[in-house]
């Protein structure tokens, strides 16, 4: 069947309606009440990861019409244009195969291997050796990664979660912002003949990464750097560019693969020399498992599909604007930026694949610290704010330290801020009044190693390619990126001169005041 937007469905209608009938959505409390085995049937295993959604503003009919509003929509006909290697990126006309980087090898001698599928692991094979000879290097002791956006946030995430599963005694940095600060802290820290440097850019023309980039050289040159072609390692699909620059080890990846998609892929070497060969085998593996599990599970028990529901019910029935992430693990801090730039990037859009206005909310807005420093910053808002702001728990049962009672409180403090939100405390004097019924998600993994981690990203994948795909967007180009970037080009040069024809007066006035004294 074709697709249909969200908005023009008869369930869509039909969930106007039950909004109606509750605004604020059922009474968790009274739900659970009634129902005792409301945890079983609003909890499930999917690959590597238990989510409890019993703590949702869920209720039969409810959940009923999200299922026929994903039905309508023809969810399942895009999903299966997607893992087909249609061009379902319109905006660009170009595939969507993300999915394929974590796909097992080709059968030798297929007599119908994907020839995308077997350069993939050409590709693999190739780069996961040279993370091997660079994890063996006792010369190199330092590997700073120069990227920016998808180059940075998806590796740097994945590095810092999975610190317990290194094992080198190699440091790895990251470096992403344009601002020299950052680049000279991080030198600071390195020697010229003991650093590697990966260049992570596409086109090896992005501006950031790129003055990063001549900027690392220049000081790797200055310190008696005279071996480029070891000391660097372009990710890139521009190796004439790399060549240039001095880099004669390269790794490419393809046009199907957006940025924030691209840890599977070359941009997933610092991933691959932090955790080894077998590990980035093991991270692919788990990020394939859940591949399958969205691909072929029924939409009743299919996870991502499950996840993004709830959202569209908070974003456009409840007036949600905003989602909290709360890792209670210290090695997944990165993890609410890593899931900004893979939600509101995708999903912040608001025209259709047609180009016609929405009329209607897209991605919420995701953000998030650590338990338990969130508890300590944040969390008030969450009690007792004024706005409901659903919550994102996500826990490890099993830590990879071995200090005594520090986990068991760390979980307890999961659980008891989620079934506070929920329970609330009623208080007649009002300061310590808390109205409860406050939405919470909940996921579990066993352990936080590459498998793991490896499927908790393609869960977040697969629940922002639903809610693109129900919304009638393309959650695969970014053009939002490009606007600011093109003035900046403007901009840099009047900085110098003093330039401020044409300027509106505030730009103009900003540039003045940067320039005297």
């Amino acid at each position: 069947m074709g697709r249909i937007r969200c908005d023009r469905t008869v369930a869509w209608s039909a969930l106007c309606a039950l909004r109606a009938q509750a605004p604020g959505g059922p009474d968790l409390r009274q739900e659970f009440s009634r129902d005792p085995g409301r945890f079983e049937a609003l909890s499930q295993n999917a690959p590597h990861v238990f989510a409890d959604l019993s703590k949702n503003l869920l209720d039969a009919a409810i959940t009923t019409q999200l299922f026929a509003l994903a039905r309508e929509c023809g969810l399942e006909s895009h999903r299966a244009a997607m893992f087909a290697g249609d061009a379902i990126n319109t905006t660009e006309k170009r595939a969507v195969k993300h999915w394929l980087l974590r796909s097992p090898p080709p059968v030798p001698a297929a007599p119908m291997a994907d020839p995308d599928l077997q350069a993939v692991h050409a590709t693999l094979d190739a780069m996961l050796a040279y993370a091997e000879l660079v994890r063996a290097d006792g010369a190199i002791t330092d590997i700073v990664n120069i990227g920016i956006g998808g180059s940075d946030l998806g590796p740097q995430m994945a590095v810092v979660a999975l610190g317990a599963h290194g094992g080198t005694g190699k440091r790895l940095h990251f470096v992403s912002n344009v601002d020299g600060h950052e680049l000279a802290a991080t030198l600071s820290m390195c020697q010229p003949q003991h650093t590697l440097f990966l260049i992570a850019s596409k086109t090896f023309t992005t501006t950031e990464t790129m003055t990063n980039a001549h900027s690392a050289k220049l000081w790797f040159e200055a310190g008696g750097g005279a071996d480029i072609a070891r000391h660097f390692c372009a990710l890139t699909t521009n190796v004439a560019a790399a060549n240039a620059f001095g880099v004669s080890t390269t790794f490419g990846f393809w046009d199907w693969v957006g940025g924030r998609y691209s840890l599977w892929s070359a941009i997933g070497l610092p991933i691959a020399i932090a955790i080894g060969a077998q590990g980035f085998r093991d991270f692919l593996a788990g990020a394939h498992a859940m591949d399958e599990h969205f691909r072929l599970a029924p939409l009743e028990t299919n996870l991502p599909v499950r996840l993004a529901l709830i959202d569209i019910w908070y974003r456009n029935f409840l007036g949600f604007t905003s989602r909290s992430v709360a890792p209670y693990h210290s090695a997944l801090r990165r993890w609410p930026a890593y899931l900004q730039q893979l939600e509101m990037e995708s999903n912040g859009k608001r025209v259709d694949m047609q180009g016609d206005a929405l009329p209607f909310g897209t991605s919420p807005v995701v953000w998030g610290e650590p338990g338990t420093n969130g508890q300590h910053a944040y969390f008030q808002m969450l009690h007792q704010g004024m706005d409901v702001v659903p919550v994102e728990f996500v826990a490890v049962r099993t830590p990879e330290h071995h200090l005594s009672g520090h986990h068991d409180k760390l979980l307890a403090n999961a659980l008891a801020q989620a079934q506070a939100l929920m329970l609330g405390q009623p208080d007649s004097g009002g300061h310590r009044d808390f109205p409860g019924n406050r939405p919470s998600t909940f996921l579990l993994l066993d352990v936080l190693d590459p498998a793991s981690l490896g499927a908790l990203i393609a869960l977040q994948e697969h629940r922002v390619f639903v809610s693109g795909s129900l919304w009638g967007i393309n959650s695969f180009d970014q053009w939002g990126v490009e606007l600011g970037k093109l003035l900046a080009k403007d901009i840099e040069p009047r900085l110098r001169s003093g330039d401020a024809t044409g300027l509106d007066a505030s730009t103009a006035g900003l540039l003045r005041k940067l320039r005297a004294g």
